[in-house]
């Protein structure tokens, strides 16, 4: 953009850095399972929201007569924080927190979701995405998200079964050094 930023707009053009940083910091603090599967469902559902954008084939809006390189609908950064602020809330609503997370976490969606609010309304702001884009992005992150959740809580196909088995093996090796 011609102009400057403001210092809350350029934080949350950087979303998908800081995103990135604290979710493999919660992955290395919490050695769980179920954070390395959360995290595969959000970069399965990034890939989803790519894929559709490239089948779509709808052009981003023009700021400054700078044409991005990748195509809009839907936003990737929308489809992918709404996933991390649905999935987390879902978790924090309906799972015990994990045994190295303090108690409070349970309150992080009064932290994420106004977050999330923000980062969409920025892609927007900074030129980045139009509404429906983000609209499409919004709605297709809750989606994957509520699906991602049902397979972890159902069990059915052995998920959660798995991945806390994986995670018992990687503790005790763990212990051992």
């Amino acid at each position: 953009m011609g102009t400057a930023l403001p210092w809350w707009l350029k934080f949350l053009d950087q979303t998908s850095k800081i995103v990135s940083t604290l979710t493999a910091a919660a992955i290395l603090y919490t050695r769980s399972a179920g954070v390395v599967y959360f995290v595969t469902g959000a970069v399965l559902c990034a890939a989803l929201a790519k894929s559709v954008k490239k089948a779509i084939r709808q052009e981003r809006p023009l700021k400054d007569s700078a044409r991005k390189v990748s195509y809009g609908m839907p936003s990737s950064h929308a489809s992918t924080c709404t996933f991390f602020a649905t999935y987390i809330t879902m978790a924090c609503l309906q799972l015990p927190v994990h045994s190295t997370l303090p108690a409070s976490f349970m309150f992080a969606p009064v932290l994420i979701l106004p977050w999330l609010f923000m980062i969409v309304m920025s892609r927007v702001w900074l030129g980045h995405h139009t509404w429906p884009q983000v609209s499409a992005g919004t709605a297709l992150g809750a989606c994957c998200a509520s699906f991602w959740f049902k397979l972890w809580v159902d069990d059915a196909a052995g998920v959660k079964t798995t991945a806390r088995q994986v995670e018992a093996m990687v503790r005790s090796w763990l212990e051992q050094y």
